[in-house]
This record gives C-alpha cells, sequence and structure tokens, in this order.
C-alpha cells in the first residue's frame, strides 16, 4: 500500500521520534535485524522516508538508538532495599531486555558494526558508561547503609559483573539462566565490594 504523507497528521519533535523508534522495535519483533529496512520502518510508523533518513543515515544508528531507548534510566536503578537486592534487579532487567527483540537485533548489529572501528568505540563507550553510571548508583546506596566500604568501589570492580554478563550473551546464548546472575551477583559482585582491601596492581 503506497502512503500519501500529505494527508497524515504531522509529527514533529519527540513525538515522530517515538513514533519511529516503536516502528522499528515492532519491525525487529516481526521480521528480525537481517530483514529491517528503513522502507518498511518508515512505512509502519506513517512517516516519509526522508523524516527517518534524516534522523538516522543506516538502520545501524536507527537500531542503536532503539536499543539506548529501551535501556533503563541509569540513575534510578530499583531499590530494593539491599546491595544485593538492587544488583539481582538491575542485572535480571537487562537479562530479560537482552531476551527479547533488542538482544537479537545487538547480535545481528554488532555484526554490522564490528568492521567500524569508530561505531564500536562509540557502542563500546556507551554501554560502558550506562552500566558503570547504573553501578555507582547501587554502590552509593550501599554506601549510605553501611553495606560497603569506600575503597571497595574501584571502576574494575565495578565493571566485572557486567563484564561476565555481556561474555554469556555473546558467547554462550540466550536466554541467561537466573542461575547465572545471582552467580554472578553472590560470587563476584557482591564478595567485591564488600571486600575492604583495596585494589593492588601489579
Amino acid at each position: 500500500m503506497i502512503i500519501d504523507h500529505r494527508t497524515l497528521p504531522r509529527r514533529r519533535g519527540r513525538a515522530l521520534y517515538e513514533a519511529i523508534l516503536e516502528a522499528a522495535l515492532a519491525e525487529l519483533a516481526e521480521v528480525g535485524y537481517p530483514n529491517l529496512t528503513m522502507e518498511r520502518v518508515a512505512a509502519r510508523a506513517k512517516a516519509s522516508k526522508a523524516s527517518v533518513y534524516s534522523r538516522w543515515p543506516s538502520r545501524i544508528e536507527l537500531v542503536m538508538d532503539v536499543f539506548y531507548h529501551l535501556m533503563p534510566d541509569p540513575a534510578s536503578p530499583s531499590d530494593t532495599g539491599t546491595l544485593r537486592g538492587d544488583l539481582l534487579a538491575m542485572f535480571r532487567q537487562t537479562a530479560e531486555l537482552l531476551a527479547g527483540p533488542a538482544g537479537e537485533a545487538l547480535r545481528g548489529l554488532l555484526g554490522d558494526v564490528l568492521p567500524d572501528p569508530t561505531r564500536t568505540a562509540e557502542m563500546r563507550r556507551h554501554s560502558h558508561q550506562h552500566g558503570r553510571r547504573t553501578l555507582e548508583v547501587i554502590a552509593g546506596r550501599g554506601l549510605e547503609r553501611g553495606e560497603i566500604s569506600a575503597v571497595a568501589v574501584t571502576p574494575l570492580r565495578l565493571e566485572a559483573g557486567p563484564a561476565m554478563l555481556r561474555y554469556h550473551f555473546l558467547f554462550q546464548g540466550l536466554p541467561v539462566p537466573d542461575a547465572v546472575i545471582v552467580g554472578i551477583v553472590d560470587d563476584v559482585i557482591v564478595p567485591l565490594l564488600t571486600d575492604s582491601r583495596p585494589v593492588q596492581l601489579h
């Protein structure tokens, strides 16, 4: 069906942006990343192709934005009242996101992005910043509750858990079993953040 966009209500700014991202997510769920096209996204969003291409030069940038849009706000992770509970909530939420269309899209996206060092660096930076910021908030709550010591909160220790989850996502497949998440939290992150000995780098 050919859509005459001149006859549709005009949307601009945030409303148009949200409509296109929602259409892209629906397309990912329906046809998967390999079959995603900008034309199909524009048709589903009832938007012109020009309005899509003006924001995203290719499906790579579009799907990256979809994934970032779905990620929870790093400044306000779930507050369960305990360090362990907050960590479990965070990693379970991430695992649930990865188990859906966004996770499958991310796998396809990586295949397109990895040959491009600039795009790869951008994805890595955004992913690391998001995970680090979320864990900094959770660790800050643990400090306020007296569950952990400030000396235990280091960049290396904050990176350990997300790195293990990424490894499982990339090499072990989906979904990430809850037992794996509990193991990451109980055997790795909580012991690291409750160990008051300073990190020794040799």
